[in-house]
């Protein structure tokens, strides 16, 4: 056993010594305090706690107190006209606060249905007043109100059932009983409440307009199901050119929706033509456009002849669940075809097409990137595995958001968050005109892989005046900033609260918009089935027996980020584009030079630890510490006289390591770090060509002194190629005779090592090239060695070039 003791002493050693100061470097202090992570220690769920687990319904937010008022309907109200009619609306005042209901013309038994919630914490006064009013054009006319005195008003905490609505007889205001009965309910309860997502808050009490309402309120969307249509063509039969004297160059274009691709030209240039060459598109679910083929003509640079066309409804597509190859079909091509709606005259050919069409499920469709992605399931929902767990968020609250416009007058921020993971999109209401809204919203996931990313971002409404439904034009809402917390990163059954910086890179640097306060809780169902998925690849099958290439796997994702945003900019209340790219990271693809140097400084950093390796060596063979470097003779011996404890010794050093940075393990999650990405020291020319359109809009004197840098840095990274190509030509030369006095040399020394080592056993020679790597100082000298000289002195292809 004296080569574990030996191993423990250089353990010891060198963490004192070396990992220490890499510890302390790894886990140095954020450049910017007002940048890190905060833990905090908010009163979830009302203070109801069993161990680590919190057991009440909304356990992972504070419990927020709400007036609830259900006005159901009305009858037998009094008639204010000749007509014997009136225009009745409900009134609900409590304070300064005051909400209406929509109003009913003529009609003596409305129904309204409609539920208002007014926050405690801003109730100054004790009694609610319900009011039924007679809408009219100079003043409207009071009908009768039912008074409640708030410290009668019962209180109900789900899974109750809801409070049973009652009639109440009309007062006026010296409380006689009046002609017309109201219809309501009324309670205590909080945000667990069914009837919160739909009802009017007294904090949007300035908010008016249906389509205003509607944009605050929260809500929950699905991404539309996503397919690779795949579609292989493969010939074409008895086409029919208009100009029969000369060949034709004949393409396939291929359309669905604003997807179009194209084959290359047949180099069967006949009536006969072949491809054999795949094109693939992005479909959602539900199919609304059809497949459009045309098989056109080459005439000249610019101009194209139809030879003929077909439309293929996706729905009657076949769907490909592995790799197995799905039949070919002839297509019949006709000049006319019905498109859009539009029946126009069809003139069939007997012109066919040959192709195989599959809709492919065994793939995931990428909308994200796979670095930072939270869902990796194939299409194909018969291909899913089981969940492992389940993903719960609080989101509670934000503070010192920036302002981010200004209305009469003053700044103000109307806040909303929206959480992605999976197919589901959550959004929280809109707190109006607070810089420390509070939400207390919480929202369930279902986990399927553990190694996926939760994204949370922050934004402010700009839509409170209604309009721009589909979230195209018009206003855009403003991105306040976003968090990434990766699962496999937390500890399951441990509630995480912190609040997170918000972070937005601007032209003008990095800029701190306000912190978000969340808790997070990762649950697992079955740990074994956990740890199984670390075995499993990342994506599915399909993705590594058929694999995409690089460009279509940029171009598909594109597609697929296009047709979500543009789905979910369609649902009521929209989920607008600008905000759907900005949780689906969009742009990250773009050239920038802050990425750039981060990108390098993240190779440098993931090389450090070799580097530090290295030198550490380099301190034993030099002997700077006499001990270390005896230790490392000594175990160096045992290991050549045993060598059957070479891999033994390093996975059980492996294991030593692992433990002992277990201290130093990381108690919170990961979020935005400015000094990884560059972003505390950017310089500003660099900031604004990150943010500079494509193609460029900035003045040709700025594109010209961009230019030149990047040519700058594109001669040095052209200048270490070209280095790493000479070491590798001359590795080459060692056999290639191109030297005949070199290669002649190592062909003898070649043959004398051969003899040598078959003569030697290998243990002597591993011992002596050991000792001789080790030696003292005084035996070294400082010029380079024979090998390193003879190889320096190897030809390469430098010469050649022009």
């Amino acid at each position: 056993m004296c080569w574990f003791f030996v191993l423990y002493c250089l353990q010891l050693y060198f963490f004192k010594v070396t990992s220490c100061d890499e510890i302390q470097m790894m886990h140095r202090p954020p450049p910017h305090d007002d940048f890190s992570l905060k833990e905090t220690k908010p009163h979830l769920g009302g203070g109801k706690v069993t161990g680590d687990k919190l057991t009440s319904t909304y356990d992972l937010v504070e419990q927020m107190q709400y007036l609830y008022v259900r006005v159901v309907k009305a009858r037998d109200l009094p008639a204010k006209d000749v007509t014997g009619s009136c225009d009745p609306y409900a009134e609900v005042r409590l304070g300064n606060y005051k909400g209406t209901t929509r109003h009913f013309e003529k009609k003596s038994n409305p129904e309204w249905n409609q539920v208002f919630a007014f926050s405690r914490e801003r109730i100054q006064a004790t009694m609610l007043e319900v009011t039924v009013k007679d809408k009219d054009f100079v003043k409207d006319d009071f009908m009768g109100w039912v008074l409640f005195d708030l410290t009668e008003v019962p209180k109900r905490v789900p899974p109750d059932s809801p409070l049973a609505p009652q009639w109440y007889r009309l007062e006026d205001r010296k409380s006689n009983k009046l002609k017309g009965e109201l219809m309501l309910a009324v309670w205590w309860g909080t945000q667990a409440d069914e009837a919160f997502p739909e009802a009017w808050h007294s904090d949007a009490a300035s908010v008016g307009g249906a389509d205003a309402l509607a944009n605050i309120r929260s809500k929950v969307y699905l991404s539309p199901k996503l397919w690779y249509l795949r579609v292989n063509v493969i010939e074409a039969q008895d086409l029919i050119p208009s100009d029969r004297t000369r060949f034709p160059e004949v393409f396939v274009k291929a359309a669905l929706g604003h997807q179009v691709l194209r084959t290359r030209i047949s180099m069967s240039k006949s009536i006969n033509p072949m491809w054999n060459e795949d094109l693939m598109f992005v479909a959602a679910e539900p199919f609304e456009e059809h497949l459009v083929l045309s098989v056109e003509d080459r005439l000249a640079p610019n101009k194209d002849e139809i030879l003929g066309m077909c439309a293929i409804p996706l729905q009657y597509v076949d769907r490909r669940l592995d790799h197995k190859a799905i039949n070919t079909r002839w297509f019949n091509l006709e000049k006319h075809v019905i498109i859009d709606g539009e029946k126009k005259k069809e003139v069939k050919f007997a012109s066919r097409l040959h192709m195989r069409i599959c809709l492919e499920g065994g793939y995931h469709v990428l909308d994200e990137s796979t670095h930072y992605s939270s869902d990796l399931r194939p299409t194909a929902k018969q291909l899913w595995k089981n969940s492992i767990g389940v993903l719960e968020v609080g989101v509670l609250s934000a503070q010192g958001l920036s302002p981010m416009k200004t209305k009469d007058g003053r700044a103000t921020t109307d806040a909303y968050c929206v959480a992605k993971y999976g197919t589901k999109w959550v959004r929280t209401r809109t707190i109006i005109d607070s810089f420390t809204p509070k939400w207390n919203e919480q929202y369930t996931w279902e986990v399927f892989d553990p190694c996926t990313v939760i994204t949370i971002g922050v934004f402010d409404n700009c839509h409170l005046q209604g309009g721009d439904k589909g979230g195209g034009g018009g206003a855009r809402d403003s991105r306040i900033g976003k968090v990434r917390i990766r699962l496999s990163t937390l500890e399951t059954d441990r509630v995480y609260t912190h609040s997170y910086p918000l972070l937005v890179l601007h032209p003008s640097g990095v800029k701190k918009m306000g912190e978000i306060h969340l808790a997070v809780r990762f649950t697992c169902s079955s740990l074994l089935n956990m740890m199984h998925m670390y075995s499993q690849p990342l994506l599915p099958k399909m993705h590594y027996i058929h694999p995409l290439t690089v460009s279509q796997l940029d171009s598909l994702r594109h597609q697929a980020t296009q047709i979500v945003s543009m789905r979910l900019s369609r649902a009521e209340p929209p989920l607008r584009k600008e905000v759907v790219e900005y949780m689906l990271d969009v742009g990250s693809h773009m050239w920038s030079m802050r990425r750039s140097k981060a990108n390098f400084f993240r190779i440098m950093g993931v090389l450090g630890g070799l580097i530090a390796v290295g030198k550490w060596f380099d301190q034993i063979c030099n002997w700077k510490n006499p001990i270390t470097t005896v230790l490392i003779h000594i175990l160096f011996l045992i290991l050549v006289l045993y060598p059957e404890l070479i891999l033994p010794t390093i996975f059980l050093y492996l294991f030593l390591i692992g433990v002992w940075y277990y201290r130093w393990r990381p108690k919170n999650p990961s979020h935005m770090d400015t000094r990884l990405s560059c972003a505390d020291n950017a310089h500003p020319d660099e900031l604004d060509e990150e943010f500079d359109t494509f193609p460029t809009s900035r003045p040709a004197d700025i594109i010209r002194m961009r230019y030149d840098r990047l040519r700058s840095i594109s001669g040095r990274i052209q200048t270490v190629v070209g280095d790493l190509a000479t070491q590798g030509e001359r590795l080459q030369s060692l056999l290639s005779w191109r030297d005949p006095r070199a290669t002649a040399l190592f062909v003898i020394f070649c043959l004398i090592a051969a003899i040598v080592l078959y003569v030697t056993p290998f243990q002597v020679v591993a011992l002596l090239t050991g000792f001789y790597v080790l030696r003292h100082p005084r035996f070294r000298q400082k010029l380079p060695s024979v090998p390193l000289n003879f190889f320096r002195r190897l030809p390469a292809r430098t010469d050649c070039m022009l």
